[in-house]
């Protein structure tokens, strides 16, 4: 087929298809050798459309002609490469573009609060476990940082899960405060405070200084999206029916050998039930000490266990109000870090 019928057989334009034959990426089946015409044949239309594909991603040329020439293993593995490429430069991008506007017209940074690094850092790993990354929602990535004249308080929401933790700087924050930092950026800086003794967080129109002490200060940029009303739905929970504490290890143990995507829990004077959701089977008894009516509730395993594995301590407290409300779970002898689960609806059981 002419070189025109090719371009429109594969997407790429005429001069597309003079480059890439002048490369040697994708020489014509042949040259008319007295007019010069390109021809090319049904069976190249393939190679032309994933060029194509492959250029639209901005994949080098070297890198194509790799792809191109590679079986099929070794073409994704590749893919996979570039793409990392990719959005590791996209975030790198971003960050410093970040940096950039945060110090545009000099403003000085506002002081909020002095917080001990390495219980920072092992805050915002256990409240960003409660965060997701979602289309048309980038702020649910994000963790919400509150100052108060008392404390600063840490919250992040995936919807399913709330988690949030109130931490006491070393002195009283001097102003209030309150921004969602995006949670990408705080976890690349964990590593450096965890290191730091002191750690000084100073906020800038677009987002917040970490500051350490003979180290490398991190900055993380704000989230302009409108963080869900976490207090809304603290200041609505229902009255405390059922409570339990239970071993956070045994707890985690149950859930983890448990078969199935979904979990039951049965409540009652005795203890702990742990069941599959799915096929309604005896489960695992747990020991622990419950108070209030007996009660099944039903969870996603996705939305239970990261909620019980990032508990502080050796057990864990279960503030139950009902089979479909939202369920407390907490330190047993410590309150800062708490966490919302949601359940499920209940299944058919034998």
């Amino acid at each position: 087929m002419p070189i025109g019928v090719f371009a429109q057989r594969s997407g790429l334009t005429p001069s597309a298809l003079r480059f890439y034959a002048d490369s040697g990426l994708l020489p014509p089946a042949e040259v008319d050798p007295v007019s010069g015409y390109r021809y090319y044949s049904a069976d190249q239309v393939a190679r032309a459309t994933v060029l194509r594909q492959l250029r639209e991603i901005a994949m080098p040329l070297a890198a194509v002609e790799a792809v191109l020439d590679a079986g099929a293993d070794e073409g994704a593995r590749l893919l996979d490469e570039h793409v990392a490429k990719v959005i590791g430069d996209a975030a790198a991008a971003l960050h410093k573009a970040a940096v950039i506007k945060s110090v545009l017209g000099d403003v000085p940074g506002l002081p909020i609060a002095v917080l001990k690094g390495p219980v920072l850092a092992d805050a915002v790993e256990q409240v960003l476990t409660a965060s997701a990354r979602e289309p048309g929602m980038p702020v649910l990535a994000g963790l919400r940082i509150e100052a108060s004249h008392e404390a600063v308080t840490l919250t992040a929401t995936d919807r399913y899960r709330l988690s949030t933790r109130t931490l006491v700087p070393t002195a009283p924050p001097r102003q209030t405060w309150a921004g969602t930092v995006d949670g990408d950026e705080l976890r690349a800086a964990v590593a450096e405070i965890r290191r730091s003794a002191l750690v000084r967080i100073e906020a800038v129109p677009h987002g917040i200084w970490l500051r350490v002490a003979g180290r490398k200060d991190r900055y993380c940029r704000l989230l302009s999206e409108e963080f869900p009303d976490y207090r809304l739905v603290l200041t609505s929970l229902g009255e405390v029916t059922t409570r339990v504490t239970v071993s956070k290890e045994l707890f985690l143990r149950a859930l983890e050998e448990h078969p199935g995507e979904r979990i039951a829990l049965h409540i009652a004077d005795h203890g702990i039930h742990v069941r599959s959701a799915d096929d309604g089977r005896p489960g695992l008894p747990l020991p622990a000490t419950a108070t209030g009516r007996a009660l099944q509730i039903w969870f996603e395993l996705t939305t239970l266990y990261p909620a019980v594995s990032t508990a502080i301590g050796p057990d864990v407290m279960l503030d139950l109000r009902g089979h479909d409300q939202p369920v407390t779970i907490r330190s047993a002898d410590r309150g800062d870090l708490t966490t919302l689960a949601m359940p499920i609806k209940s299944g058919c059981f034998a």
